[in-house]
C-alpha cells in the first residue's frame, strides 16, 4: 500500500514494541506534541518550535490517530498517582486528549489512600491481608462514600473542567461480585469481610455513555450477587473483568512504578515488552514478584480474553498516558500476545 502522505509508513499500532530503549535525548512523536501542543511538562526541554514544526507534529501523529480512532482504551489510575493533584489533573487532560482524537477512553480508578485515612478519621484500622483491604460491614459504607462521592466526582468534574464530558458510575452499577477470602502469610485462608470478586458486568450504562460520547469513570465497587449489597473490589482485578468483558483495545495500569523492572531497585532496568510465555517465565524465576504478581496474571488473563495490549505506566511522570500511547518506544512495559 502507497503512502498519501510522502514519508509516511503504513501504521496498525498493533506491532510489538522494540526492545531496545529509545536512544537518550532522541526526539519522539510524543515529544514534539507535547511541545506542540504547549502541555510538555517542566522537565521536558522543548526547542523553539516554528508553525511547520507544529504542523509537521501533528502530520506526524496522523497514523496514530487513524489505527486508534473508534477503538476503546481502559485507564485504570491508582497508586501515588492519585496522591497529587496536579498529576491527576494532567491525566484528566490527556484523556481528554484521546475523547478528542476519537478514541472512547474508559477510567477505573482507586483511592486506597484517602479510604485509609477517612477510616482512620472514624477510628478504624487499616488492615490487608494478601494486599486485599479487611472490610468490615461498617468500613464499606466509607469505602463505598469515598469512592463513589469524593474521588469518583472530582475526577468527573476535572474532565468536564478540560472541556470533555464525563459521568461518574458508582461500580455497583456496573460490577457484579460475589465475595472472597484472602491468603495470610502462612497461606491459610481467611475472612477479609465485605471484599469480592467480579464474576459478571452490567453494561447498559456504558453503552449510553460511549453512544453520547461521554467518558465513563467507574469506582471499584460490586453489588454482591445474592444482596446486592456493596462489595470492595480490588481496582486492578475491577479493570481487567471490564477489559476482558469489553475486549478493549488497550488496558493501560497508572501507578506509582515505572513498569516490569529486572532490578526492582533499579529503574534503568525497565523491560519494556514481554509477551504471556515471556511474563510466566518471569514470575517463575522471580523477576516478577510481590503485588506486581496479580497485575501481570491480571494482564495476561485480559489478554487470553481478546484484550490487545496491556501497558504498565508511571503515572508519576507527567502526561504518561500520552507517551505510552503515541510513541513506539513507550515509557513503561507493554505485555503483548
Amino acid at each position: 500500500m502507497t503512502p498519501f502522505i510522502q514519508g509516511l509508513t503504513p501504521f496498525t499500532g498493533w506491532h510489538r514494541r522494540p526492545r531496545l530503549p529509545r536512544r537518550r535525548n532522541e526526539p519522539c512523536f510524543a515529544h514534539v506534541l507535547l511541545c506542540a501542543l504547549r502541555i510538555a511538562p517542566a522537565n521536558l526541554r522543548c526547542a523553539p518550535m516554528q508553525p511547520i514544526d507544529k504542523a509537521n507534529a501533528l502530520i506526524e501523529a496522523l497514523p496514530y490517530l487513524q489505527a486508534f480512532r473508534g477503538k476503546t482504551f481502559l485507564i485504570k489510575m491508582g497508586g501515588s498517582a492519585m496522591e497529587n493533584p496536579e498529576l491527576v489533573a494532567k491525566v484528566m487532560r490527556d484523556i481528554v486528549f484521546l475523547e478528542v482524537a476519537g478514541i472512547n477512553p474508559i477510567v477505573v480508578h482507586g483511592g486506597g489512600k484517602a479510604i485509609s485515612a477517612a477510616m482512620e478519621k472514624a477510628g478504624l484500622e487499616a488492615k490487608f491481608v494478601g494486599g486485599f483491604r479487611v472490610t468490615t460491614d461498617e468500613a464499606i459504607d466509607i469505602v463505598a462514600r469515598v469512592l463513589s462521592e469524593e474521588i469518583n466526582p472530582g475526577l468527573v468534574r476535572m474532565i468536564r473542567d478540560f472541556g470533555g464530558k464525563a459521568v461518574g458510575i458508582p461500580g455497583n452499577n456496573v460490577f457484579f461480585g460475589e465475595k472472597t477470602k484472602g491468603t495470610d502469610t502462612d497461606g491459610r485462608l481467611v475472612d477479609i469481610g465485605r471484599v469480592g470478586e467480579v464474576v459478571g458486568c452490567q453494561l447498559a450504562h456504558m453503552d449510553a455513555a460511549h453512544q453520547a460520547g461521554i467518558v465513563p469513570v467507574i469506582s471499584p465497587l460490586a453489588a454482591e450477587l445474592s444482596t446486592g449489597r456493596p462489595l470492595n473490589i480490588n481496582a486492578d482485578l475491577a479493570a481487567a473483568a471490564l477489559a476482558k468483558e469489553l475486549r478493549v483495545a488497550k488496558l493501560v495500569y497508572l501507578s506509582d512504578v515505572p513498569g516490569l523492572l529486572s532490578d526492582p531497585k533499579d529503574p534503568s532496568t525497565l523491560i519494556h515488552s514481554v509477551n504471556r510465555a515471556e511474563a510466566d517465565a518471569l514470575i517463575a524465576d522471580g523477576t516478577i514478584s510481590g503485588g506486581m504478581i496479580p497485575k501481570i496474571r491480571s494482564a495476561v488473563d485480559a489478554l487470553n480474553a481478546g484484550v490487545r495490549k496491556v501497558h504498565f505506566v508511571d503515572g508519576r511522570l507527567p502526561h504518561a498516558l500520552l507517551l505510552e500511547i503515541f510513541t513506539d518506544g513507550g515509557i513503561g512495559t507493554e505485555v503483548v500476545r
